[in-house]
């Protein structure tokens, strides 16, 4: 007889969360209606968009997907584990919906794990697949900003209190990124901030104290982090290249649809910084409204029209943030049910 299947944790989504969509998407319409003040001019610009470099946003965007795929992918195959990019890219899709509602980033790792658990059962290389495609992300988000920065060095449009801050920014996302990499050289050093840091979270959290489920995560982390040595890492950073890549030619192309080319300095800064900011505004999912409003603003500062500066970056965004989101929802529950059919046939 088979055993009724569980449902998992983390696909329990309360219906009360998605009020914080709701209340997010307010935001949003709340900064956006005063930058609508010449509705007549938005509507006259989207009439006479190139439809070409349209599609060729959607298909940039498609690509930027195909990207976490294989990050994906590439994880699980330097293991001798199968995963086709399809499934990844429905994976990145379903996770980052789950962590729109259900705790931002965290969830959706949280998320990534629970699937690629299901496809072996492996929990290392699990919990790997779930936290680092978004170090890689960030990574290349992080070259991408730094060059932001130095183009607006050069051309003077950074005022000291404005390069601090992005310095500041910079700085302290190096730092993570180069204590990340030291402790996977040093684990045991890890191992013992990390229980530091966990027994006063549950101090102030007034939780129980369980170190040993977080030294066993620590550990199979570190297990599957090392079996991308021998080259094994490239892959994984080319698909963190590849979507970065995409996602910002979707954001070019866009500006060629309503006739504004950029330069690429113009467009790297105001693509970078924007986004890093919304990687810290955690209380965003997804960084809702930072990063529309940091990006015009950006724009903005470079001598984009306001106009044309809102058309894009809202385009983009339905592009690379709106649409996907709601696919992803519709992958939740196709992961789901094909996860239900395979645990039937291997149960009988």
């Amino acid at each position: 007889m088979n055993k009724p299947r569980r449902s998992v944790p983390f696909l329990k989504i309360r219906s009360w969360r998605y009020l914080v969509i709701l209340l997010i998407l307010g935001i949003a319409v709340h900064f956006f209606l005063p930058q609508l003040t010449s509705f007549e001019n938005y509507l006259t610009l989207f009439r006479k968009m190139t439809w070409w470099a349209v599609l060729l946003s959607v298909i940039s965007q498609a690509m930027s997907y195909l990207g976490s795929g294989y990050i994906l992918h590439s994880i699980l195959a330097s293991n001798q584990q199968k995963l086709s990019v399809f499934r990844g890219v429905l994976i990145a899709l379903a996770s980052a919906s789950i962590g729109l509602v259900a705790g931002g980033w965290v969830g959706a790792a949280a998320a990534t794990y629970g699937w690629i658990h299901r496809e072996n059962q492996n929990d290392s290389l699990a919990t790997l697949a779930g936290t680092l495609p978004a170090m890689l992300n960030n990574m290349i988000l992080t070259v991408v900003a730094a060059l932001g920065v130095v183009y607006l060095l050069l051309i003077h449009d950074l005022t000291q209190v404005q390069l601090m801050g992005f310095g500041i920014v910079l700085f302290v996302i190096c730092l993570i990124i180069l204590g990340c990499i030291s402790a996977l050289r040093y684990p045991e050093k890890l191992i013992r901030i990390a229980l530091i840091v966990s027994r006063y979270w549950a101090k102030l959290s007034r939780k129980s104290y369980r170190p040993q489920g977080l030294v066993a995560g620590i550990r199979q982390f570190v297990l599957a982090w090392h079996s991308l040595g021998n080259g094994n890492w490239k892959k994984p950073l080319f698909g963190a290249a590849v979507n970065i890549g995409f996602d910002i030619l979707t954001l070019f192309f866009m500006f060629i649809a309503v006739g504004y080319p950029v330069n690429l300095g113009v467009l790297f800064a105001g693509y970078g910084l924007p986004f890093i900011l919304g990687k810290l505004a955690f209380m965003f999912p997804g960084g809702v409204g930072v990063m529309e409003g940091g990006m015009v603003a950006m724009y903005k500062n470079l001598q984009v029209p306001t106009h044309i500066g809102v058309v894009v970056i809202l385009g983009y965004r339905l592009l690379s943030f709106w649409i996907p989101s709601l696919l992803g929802f519709i992958s939740i529950f196709y992961l789901d049910r094909s996860a239900s059919k395979r645990g039937l046939l291997n149960g009988s």
